[in-house]
């Protein structure tokens, strides 16, 4: 022993005498591009989900630990300082929901150093939505509006606009986001991580990661960005990740200590970087250094890249430095090398044979339902309040466009977080509601009030909403009206068109009748309540307001409601008394089926026996199509020993199908009016349906009930189909995130030669809007009021999934069943869901224009605002009908109005889109023109100035700095867009598929119907 250390004493001390000493090194970590040698840009980044394990304030200040130890918080403090340390080194930051919480508790003296090192580039913002989206179940305008409100507080706090899209965690990336989030935002370039294993494969041999991807075939060559996809995943290679517990060897680079190792690090480092070379073009790659929740301690991380920097530049064989996806994007660009073309999407997503991320469009579907809602609600709110006047002080929108926003997460609306999570995003958004719901009444009021109006001497009107009609359960029409009381149905349009609608109120009396405001009576029509029904409304309410519905509601009143465009109508609900004649009761029949009952009157029929239920559309004398509906539900798999992939939040890994047939003898009960018919079915103890077919349409409406599924230890994921002979030859279309359809062919990809591993959820693709399929002389349309999955299996079908409750965890991370419960004082039961899918059959072309005409109905419905009267007291007092528009004036019916919005700063947030595709309709794929001046006849417009879509750059501005980018082959076809907007004229062109964005300014503030805004609290 004495002989080892005496040895050791010998080696030391010739350290010391050979002149070997232990000092300070300054690190040249200074960035430069050396254009011939292999660059690489490394990339500091963290990503932090909004929501997922944790909720999003727990990941923000670190609790809730014992899930994850994460805090966003920590990450933020730490990366200012090593970046405040050293100015060569850069950070960049995507989140601004974790940014904004941040930056409104720091110091003046604090922002001023933060704002320098963004004006610096040291931290960048990239992306600059509040959260990193998902790209299947979101809504287009909802990715629009959380980017934008994301983008704004980056202008407005730091005066920079983002230039990179970066979604690297999505499950799929759609085409959407590639031309709308991406080219229309003003991107140079978008990244991410996630496509398919075997896309990836062929990607790496033939080194087309990077591409330029056109996603909207309307728009042409204006749609195209660089589109980079990661080699890997979204973290470093292996051996090079610094997190404080990370087991990667740091750079010991003391010869005094033990384990010298600066040249071994060295070569791994430019061994890992010559690896990435060989699957990229050009000698730049880039390193993404760091994953989820890193930098908690930032300069763990900073510490071995300085040393990497200074020591493989030293080594000379490659060039490191500091970088950002911007600064990447700008070396491409000058490499002046041509791309691959991409087209279409990246859907969907498998990460193994058996794994197919099919599942989640469909998981949680209550709530992304109740996304879809408050997403159209926000619409019309944003109206209403611009309409009133923006009053900070007030009730406003803020809140729910904040729930929205971050509710668009990746791991939000896509169904994919923990349970307790999932609770906290819906009690956002029914805060912001909450708060949305008083500006609405106010706004109604104060458009309603008419400038003699004696309210200025009293309260005034209170209105209310009923945001659970989708359970027949609203408070303000079912109270019975006492003598001489009526109740008032203001009913608001938020489409740009005059539309007419049936609206469906629950009643306690069967004696009501319906006048318009001019006293003259509206056919209507008095439908039972069902048996599912009432038990989902008293078990609901229960669950969610606690406490049972205080008035019986026993009936169900329809009437037609017809509303002028960005505008409301009134109408007046009466109790007759008992003797008096109330509307027409609906003749109601119910038994088994014995024999053919046959309902609808006009060339849409529906034929129900024994064998189930067919839809059947005249479109000649020698044209009929029929489609059979029916119901089933996959066994998802529990794994196997070759493969323990289960089915899970993420995941669709079907194990058999089995059919839904009917428990006993089949039951109907059919029920005739004068405004639609319409059929209740119960097909098993926990799927039923209304099916209703309406006068002068030339649809179906389905109304599915579906639920508690049996937790029996079978997984169940719940499916419709509709069955035809049409012969579609394995072709349908579906929409990306409720813009453009995209063609799918069963089994194929476009850019590979597909092994079939999952042939049933292989094929499943997200729909938003709808899912239609064709043959030479039939066109089948299914429209859908959520995010969902289906596909067409077989020819001339169409299947939807609609629910799902797992008995397993698929192992992607969340660490939880997908088992959602509703929970009373009598215990917890499986979750029941209630939807409506919409069907109609035309000719082939012809169905483009009721998919998009009545795809703006279902996202937009009318919204309901209820208040009683004496007598004729309030109809006498008050505007009765209003449309913002010049009268007898609407918008095109092929253009939509996106956002109408006041801005903080009184400037008013205009987009406008075009909703046709090139070719998609002979009528309606044409130019379209609206008329500012008629928009805003009461107003006098005084600058018109066009944007990029989120409104934070001028768009002249934005395409003088694009980058035109080199494609091979074929570039695209450039398309000429709307022309600039005249000042004089102010009429705005859209081309299809194009969507612009304005703000603008007028002469007097927005007082749209009469001197009043100072009146209002």
């Amino acid at each position: 022993m004495a002989v080892k250390c005496f040895s050791l004493y010998l080696i030391l001390a010739a350290i010391v005498i050979g002149g070997v000493n232990s000092e300070y090194i300054e690190y040249n970590t200074k960035p430069r591009i050396v254009p011939e040698k292999i660059n690489v840009h490394l990339v500091p980044h963290s990503h932090d989900d909004v929501g997922w394990l944790k909720t999003v304030d727990q990941y923000y200040v670190g609790s809730n630990n014992s899930i994850r130890g994460a805090c966003v918080q920590n990450v933020l403090d730490s990366v200012i300082a090593s970046l405040l340390d050293d100015e060569n080194r850069k950070f960049i930051y995507v989140e601004m929901a974790f940014f904004e919480r941040w930056w409104r508790q720091q110091s003046k003296a604090k922002k001023v150093k933060v704002k320098k090192l963004v004006d610096s580039g040291q931290l960048e913002f990239i992306n600059g939505g509040m959260c990193m989206h998902d790209e299947a179940t979101p809504h287009y305008i909802d990715m629009i509006d959380q980017t934008t409100l994301g983008h704004q507080f980056i202008k407005a706090e730091f005066g920079q606009v983002p230039r990179v899209g970066w979604q690297i965690d999505p499950f799929g990336h759609s085409a959407v986001q590639a031309y709308l989030l991406g080219a229309e935002f003003g991107f140079d370039s978008l990244f991410f991580a996630r496509i398919d294993y075997q896309d990836r494969a062929k990607r790496l041999r033939d080194k087309t990661l990077e591409v330029i991807w056109q996603g909207s075939k309307s728009l042409g060559s204006s749609s195209q960005i660089f589109t980079g996809v990661f080699p890997r995943h979204y973290d470093p290679p292996d051996g090079f990740t610094f997190e404080i517990n990370d087991v990667s060897a740091p750079v010991q680079d003391d010869p005094l200590l033990f384990d010298y190792n600066v040249q071994e690090r060295v070569n791994d480092f430019v061994a890992a970087a010559l690896a990435q070379v060989n699957v990229t073009r050009t000698n730049h790659i880039m390193w993404l250094m760091g994953t989820d929740f890193r930098y908690q301690y930032a300069y763990s991380w900073f510490r071995q890249m300085d040393k990497f920097i200074h020591y493989v530049n030293k080594d000379g064989r490659l060039n490191v430095l500091y970088s950002t996806p911007s600064i990447y994007t700008d070396a491409k660009y000058a490499a002046n090398e041509s791309w691959p073309l991409k087209t279409d999407d990246f859907f969907p997503y498998a990460d193994k044979p058996n794994a197919y991320w099919t599942g989640y469009f469909t998981s949680r579907p209550a709530f992304k339902k109740y996304v879809r809602d408050l997403s159209g609600y926000y619409l019309a709110a944003r109206q209403l309040e611009f309409f009133r006047g923006r009053n900070s002080s007030g009730p406003t929108t803020d809140m729910l466009a904040d729930a929205l926003a971050i509710a668009q997460h990746h791991d939000a609306v896509s169904g994919t977080q923990r349970q307790h999570v999932a609770a906290d995003y819906a009690l956002r958004l029914s805060m912001g509601y909450l708060q949305a719901e008083k500006l609405v009444a106010s706004s109604l009021f104060f458009l309603s009030a008419a400038k003699s109006s004696t309210e200025e001497k009293n309260p005034g009107t209170k209105f209310q909403q009923c945001p659970l009609l989708n359970i027949s359960y609203c408070p303000a029409s079912e109270a019975r009206l006492s003598s001489g009381k009526s109740l008032v149905v203001v009913a608001y349009n938020s489409l740009g068109w005059k539309r007419e609608e049936i609206v469906r109120v629950p009643v306690s009396s069967k004696n009501v009748i319906v006048k318009d405001a001019s006293g003259k009576e509206v056919v209507s029509q008095l439908l039972p309540l069902s048996d599912i029904t009432l038990r989902i409304r008293n078990e609901y309410v229960k669950a969610y307001l606690g406490r049972s519905p205080r008035d019986t509601a026993k009936h169900v009143l329809a009437f037609t409601a017809s509303v002028p465009p960005l505008g409301f109508s009134s109408y007046v609900i009466s109790d007759t008394g008992r003797t008096a004649r109330g509307p027409p009761a609906s003749d109601v029949t119910s038994g088994n089926i014995n024999q053919n009952v046959e309902v609808g009157q006009g060339n849409l029929k529906l034929l129900y026996s024994e064998e189930g239920v067919k839809m059947t559309r005249h479109l000649s004398t020698r044209n009929q199509v029929t489609a059979e509906q029916s119901y089933a539900y996959y066994i998802g798999s529990n794994g196997t020993d070759k493969d323990p992939q289960a089915s899970g939040a993420y995941v669709f890994r079907p194990d058999g199908v089995v059919p839904v047939k009917s428990e006993g003898e089949a039951q109907l009960t059919v029920v005739r009016g004068p405004l639609f018919d319409e059929v209740h079915q119960d097909f098993n103890s926990w799927i039923s349906q209304i099916t209703r077919v309406y006068k002068e349409k030339n649809h179906a409406e389905i109304e599915f009930t579906v639920g508690p599924i049996p937790a029996d230890g079978i997984s169940k994921e719940v499916i419709t189909k509709l069955t035809t002979t049409m012969k579609t030859n394995g072709t349908f279309y579906t929409d990306s995130n409720g813009r453009d359809f995209i063609k799918r062919v069963r089994d194929f990809r476009t850019d590979w030669d597909l092994q079939v591993y999952q042939p049933v959820s292989g094929n499943y693709y997200p729909i938003n809007l709808g899912i239609y399929m064709q043959d030479k002389t039939s066109e089948l349309s299914v429209l859908v009021d959520r995010a969902v999955g289906g596909s067409s299996l077989e020819n001339g079908q169409i299947e939807l999934m609609l629910h799902r409750r797992m008995q397993h965890d698929d192992i992607r991370g969340v660490g939880e069943i997908l088992n959602e419960t509703v929970c009373l004082p009598e215990g917890c039961k499986g979750l029941t869901i209630r939807g409506k899918l919409y069907v109609q059959i035309d000719k082939p072309g012809d169905g483009s224009k009721w998919r998009r005409t009545f795809g703006q109905e279902i996202y937009s419905p009318l919204l309901l605002a209820f208040t009683e009267q004496e007598g004729d007291s309030w109809i006498n007092s008050h505007k009765t009908t209003f449309s913002a528009f010049e009268p007898s004036y609407s918008l095109p019916k092929n253009v939509a109005l996106l956002t109408l919005q006041e801005l903080e700063n009184g400037e008013v947030l205009l987009r406008l889109a075009h909703l046709f595709e090139v070719g998609e309709d002979s009528e309606y794929s044409v130019m379209a023109k609206v008329e500012l001046k008629k928009l805003f006849h009461n107003k006098k417009i005084s600058q018109v100035k066009e944007t990029s879509l989120s409104g934070n750059q001028e768009k002249a501005e934005m395409e003088k700095r694009r980058l035109i980018w080199k494609v091979e082959g074929s570039a695209g076809k450039e398309v000429i867009r709307g022309g600039l907007v005249d000042a004089e004229k102010l009429v705005v062109e859209l081309v299809p598929m194009e969507i612009r964005t304005f703000l603008i300014k007028f002469d007097d503030h927005i007082e749209m119907v009469g001197e009043r805004k100072q009146q209002l609290t």
